[in-house]
Protein backbone atom coordinates (compact mmCIF):
# COMPACT_ATOMS: atom_id res chain seq x y z
CA UNK A 1 0.00 0.00 0.00
CA UNK A 2 1.04 3.24 -0.46
CA UNK A 3 2.35 6.03 2.03
CA UNK A 4 0.08 8.72 2.62
CA UNK A 5 1.70 12.06 3.73
CA UNK A 6 1.45 14.38 6.47
CA UNK A 7 -1.39 16.96 6.34
CA UNK A 8 0.33 20.63 5.97
CA UNK A 9 -3.15 22.62 6.48
CA UNK A 10 -2.71 25.04 9.18
CA UNK A 11 -3.73 24.56 12.95
CA UNK A 12 -6.18 25.73 15.06
CA UNK A 13 -4.60 28.39 17.46
CA UNK A 14 -1.16 28.66 16.03
CA UNK A 15 0.47 31.56 16.16
CA UNK A 16 2.86 32.84 12.89
CA UNK A 17 5.00 30.51 13.11
CA UNK A 18 2.19 27.67 13.03
CA UNK A 19 3.50 26.49 16.51
CA UNK A 20 0.69 27.54 19.22
CA UNK A 21 1.99 30.96 20.91
CA UNK A 22 5.02 31.23 17.99
CA UNK A 23 6.51 34.71 16.62
CA UNK A 24 6.50 34.99 13.10
CA UNK A 25 10.11 33.90 11.91
CA UNK A 26 10.82 31.34 14.69
CA UNK A 27 12.57 28.00 14.05
CA UNK A 28 9.78 25.83 14.09
CA UNK A 29 11.13 22.80 16.51
CA UNK A 30 9.61 19.20 16.73
CA UNK A 31 8.19 18.24 19.91
CA UNK A 32 10.23 15.92 21.16
CA UNK A 33 13.96 14.52 21.83
CA UNK A 34 16.39 14.14 18.27
CA UNK A 35 15.04 10.74 16.61
CA UNK A 36 17.60 8.11 16.28
CA UNK A 37 17.30 4.44 16.24
CA UNK A 38 20.41 2.39 16.78
CA UNK A 39 19.58 -0.80 18.04
CA UNK A 40 21.91 -3.17 20.74
CA UNK A 41 21.31 -6.24 18.33
CA UNK A 42 19.40 -8.15 18.87
CA UNK A 43 16.47 -7.57 20.95
CA UNK A 44 14.74 -10.20 22.31
CA UNK A 45 11.50 -11.20 23.48
CA UNK A 46 10.35 -14.43 25.22
CA UNK A 47 10.99 -16.34 22.45
CA UNK A 48 12.20 -14.73 19.55
CA UNK A 49 15.16 -12.53 18.44
CA UNK A 50 15.27 -9.45 15.70
CA UNK A 51 18.45 -8.71 14.38
CA UNK A 52 19.56 -7.50 10.56
CA UNK A 53 19.48 -10.18 7.41
CA UNK A 54 22.53 -11.79 5.95
CA UNK A 55 23.40 -13.33 3.00
CA UNK A 56 23.14 -16.32 5.20
CA UNK A 57 19.29 -16.00 5.50
CA UNK A 58 18.59 -16.38 1.63
CA UNK A 59 17.40 -20.02 1.89
CA UNK A 60 14.38 -19.18 4.47
CA UNK A 61 13.78 -15.49 3.18
CA UNK A 62 13.42 -17.55 -0.40
CA UNK A 63 10.97 -19.97 1.37
CA UNK A 64 8.18 -17.43 2.18
CA UNK A 65 8.99 -14.29 -0.06
CA UNK A 66 8.80 -16.25 -3.28
CA UNK A 67 5.16 -17.60 -2.04
CA UNK A 68 2.14 -15.90 -4.25
CA UNK A 69 -0.06 -15.68 -1.19
CA UNK A 70 2.31 -14.05 0.95
CA UNK A 71 2.76 -11.56 -1.89
CA UNK A 72 -0.67 -10.66 -2.40
CA UNK A 73 -1.13 -8.15 -0.07
CA UNK A 74 1.78 -6.16 0.09
CA UNK A 75 3.71 -4.19 -1.60
CA UNK A 76 6.21 -6.50 -3.50
CA UNK A 77 6.13 -9.33 -5.98
CA UNK A 78 7.17 -13.04 -5.64
CA UNK A 79 11.08 -12.83 -5.00
CA UNK A 80 13.60 -14.88 -6.42
CA UNK A 81 17.37 -15.83 -5.13
CA UNK A 82 18.88 -12.95 -7.22
CA UNK A 83 16.16 -10.09 -6.26
CA UNK A 84 16.61 -11.12 -2.41
CA UNK A 85 20.56 -11.46 -2.66
CA UNK A 86 19.92 -7.67 -4.30
CA UNK A 87 18.02 -6.57 -1.39
CA UNK A 88 20.34 -7.88 1.33
CA UNK A 89 22.90 -5.90 -0.42
CA UNK A 90 21.34 -2.42 -0.35
CA UNK A 91 18.05 -1.44 1.24
CA UNK A 92 18.25 -4.73 3.71
CA UNK A 93 21.49 -3.82 4.82
CA UNK A 94 20.25 -0.65 7.06
CA UNK A 95 20.99 -1.24 10.67
CA UNK A 96 19.86 2.07 11.62
CA UNK A 97 17.30 4.90 11.46
CA UNK A 98 19.27 8.54 11.77
CA UNK A 99 16.87 10.59 9.56
CA UNK A 100 13.37 10.61 8.00
CA UNK A 101 13.00 8.67 4.66
CA UNK A 102 14.95 6.00 6.77
CA UNK A 103 14.26 2.61 7.55
CA UNK A 104 15.49 -1.01 8.89
CA UNK A 105 13.93 -4.17 7.79
CA UNK A 106 14.69 -7.16 10.64
CA UNK A 107 14.81 -10.72 10.52
CA UNK A 108 12.20 -12.60 13.32
CA UNK A 109 14.87 -15.36 14.33
CA UNK A 110 13.50 -18.40 17.07
CA UNK A 111 16.07 -18.23 19.52
CA UNK A 112 16.08 -22.00 20.28
CA UNK A 113 15.85 -23.06 16.69
CA UNK A 114 17.82 -20.33 15.26
CA UNK A 115 15.26 -20.78 12.37
CA UNK A 116 14.56 -17.62 10.00
CA UNK A 117 10.55 -17.45 10.35
CA UNK A 118 9.81 -13.64 9.15
CA UNK A 119 10.68 -10.14 8.89
CA UNK A 120 9.50 -6.77 10.57
CA UNK A 121 9.97 -3.62 9.26
CA UNK A 122 10.27 0.16 10.64
CA UNK A 123 10.13 3.60 8.83
CA UNK A 124 10.61 7.38 9.64
CA UNK A 125 8.46 9.74 8.01
CA UNK A 126 8.82 12.93 9.58
CA UNK A 127 11.05 14.29 11.95
CA UNK A 128 8.55 16.86 12.37
CA UNK A 129 5.67 14.98 13.25
CA UNK A 130 7.64 11.98 14.57
CA UNK A 131 5.65 9.86 12.75
CA UNK A 132 6.55 6.17 12.30
CA UNK A 133 5.20 2.73 9.87
CA UNK A 134 5.59 -0.19 10.76
CA UNK A 135 4.69 -3.66 8.77
CA UNK A 136 5.09 -7.51 8.87
CA UNK A 137 5.93 -10.36 6.78
CA UNK A 138 5.82 -14.12 8.25
CA UNK A 139 6.28 -17.07 6.80
CA UNK A 140 3.16 -19.36 6.86
CA UNK A 141 5.25 -22.51 7.37
CA UNK A 142 5.21 -20.78 10.58
CA UNK A 143 1.91 -19.82 11.09
CA UNK A 144 -0.65 -20.67 14.35
CA UNK A 145 2.64 -19.74 17.11
CA UNK A 146 2.00 -16.43 17.70
CA UNK A 147 5.39 -15.41 16.07
CA UNK A 148 3.88 -12.56 14.47
CA UNK A 149 1.98 -11.22 17.55
CA UNK A 150 5.43 -11.46 19.25
CA UNK A 151 7.58 -10.03 16.49
CA UNK A 152 5.47 -6.96 15.87
CA UNK A 153 4.92 -6.24 19.43
CA UNK A 154 8.75 -5.95 19.74
CA UNK A 155 9.12 -3.57 16.64
CA UNK A 156 6.36 -1.27 17.98
CA UNK A 157 8.90 -1.18 21.22
CA UNK A 158 11.34 -0.18 19.07
CA UNK A 159 9.32 2.57 17.56
CA UNK A 160 8.32 3.95 20.83
CA UNK A 161 10.97 2.81 23.53
CA UNK A 162 14.11 3.88 21.07
CA UNK A 163 12.83 5.96 18.15
CA UNK A 164 10.68 7.76 20.57
CA UNK A 165 7.85 8.04 17.75
CA UNK A 166 4.79 9.75 18.34
CA UNK A 167 1.92 8.19 16.00
CA UNK A 168 2.94 4.81 14.53
CA UNK A 169 0.86 4.00 11.63
CA UNK A 170 0.52 0.22 9.79
CA UNK A 171 -1.50 0.17 6.33
CA UNK A 172 -3.29 -2.87 5.68
CA UNK A 173 -5.11 -4.39 2.54
CA UNK A 174 -8.78 -5.24 3.98
CA UNK A 175 -8.61 -8.73 2.25
CA UNK A 176 -5.93 -9.24 4.48
CA UNK A 177 -8.07 -10.21 7.66
CA UNK A 178 -4.97 -11.92 9.54
CA UNK A 179 -3.05 -8.51 9.37
CA UNK A 180 -6.19 -6.53 10.42
CA UNK A 181 -6.91 -9.20 13.49
CA UNK A 182 -2.94 -8.38 14.11
CA UNK A 183 -3.41 -4.89 14.16
CA UNK A 184 -6.07 -4.75 16.47
CA UNK A 185 -4.54 -7.41 19.10
CA UNK A 186 -1.45 -4.90 19.03
CA UNK A 187 -3.63 -2.02 20.49
CA UNK A 188 -4.04 -0.04 17.09
CA UNK A 189 -7.10 1.70 16.69
CA UNK A 190 -8.45 1.87 13.24
CA UNK A 191 -8.15 5.48 11.90
CA UNK A 192 -9.63 5.02 8.26
CA UNK A 193 -10.98 3.17 5.55
CA UNK A 194 -10.04 4.30 2.26
CA UNK A 195 -12.05 2.83 -0.35
CA UNK A 196 -10.39 1.64 -3.54
CA UNK A 197 -7.80 3.82 -3.15
CA UNK A 198 -5.25 2.26 -4.88
CA UNK A 199 -4.95 0.01 -8.04
CA UNK A 200 -2.90 -2.71 -6.73
CA UNK A 201 -2.03 -5.51 -8.62
CA UNK A 202 -4.51 -5.83 -11.36
CA UNK A 203 -7.17 -4.27 -9.34
CA UNK A 204 -8.78 -1.50 -6.94
CA UNK A 205 -7.94 -2.21 -3.55
CA UNK A 206 -9.62 -0.83 -0.10
CA UNK A 207 -6.87 -0.14 2.65
CA UNK A 208 -7.26 0.26 6.25
CA UNK A 209 -5.21 3.01 8.58
CA UNK A 210 -4.31 2.01 11.98
CA UNK A 211 -2.22 3.58 14.46
CA UNK A 212 -1.68 4.14 18.45
CA UNK A 213 -0.23 7.00 19.93
CA UNK A 214 2.51 7.37 22.39
CA UNK A 215 0.70 8.18 25.21
CA UNK A 216 -1.88 5.00 24.33
CA UNK A 217 1.45 3.40 23.77
CA UNK A 218 2.09 4.06 27.49
CA UNK A 219 -0.69 3.50 28.57
CA UNK A 220 -1.00 0.28 27.40
CA UNK A 221 2.55 -0.66 28.97
CA UNK A 222 1.87 0.95 32.43
CA UNK A 223 2.45 -1.36 35.32
CA UNK A 224 -0.52 -2.46 37.91
CA UNK A 225 -0.85 0.05 40.31
CA UNK A 226 1.64 -1.65 43.42
CA UNK A 227 3.60 -3.74 40.87
CA UNK A 228 7.13 -3.63 41.83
Amino acid sequence: MSTGSPSTGDHAGAGPSGIPGGEAGAERVAPGPVMALRPTYPPRTARLLLRPLTATDIDDLLEYRSLPEVCRYVPFFPMDRLAIAQKLGESWARTEITGEGQGVILGVEVAETGRLVGDVNLFLHSLEHRSGEVGWVLSPHHSGHGYATEAAHAILHLAFDDLRAHPVIARVDARNLPSVRLAQRLGMRQEALLLENEWFKGGWSDEIDFAVLESEWASQHREPQGAP
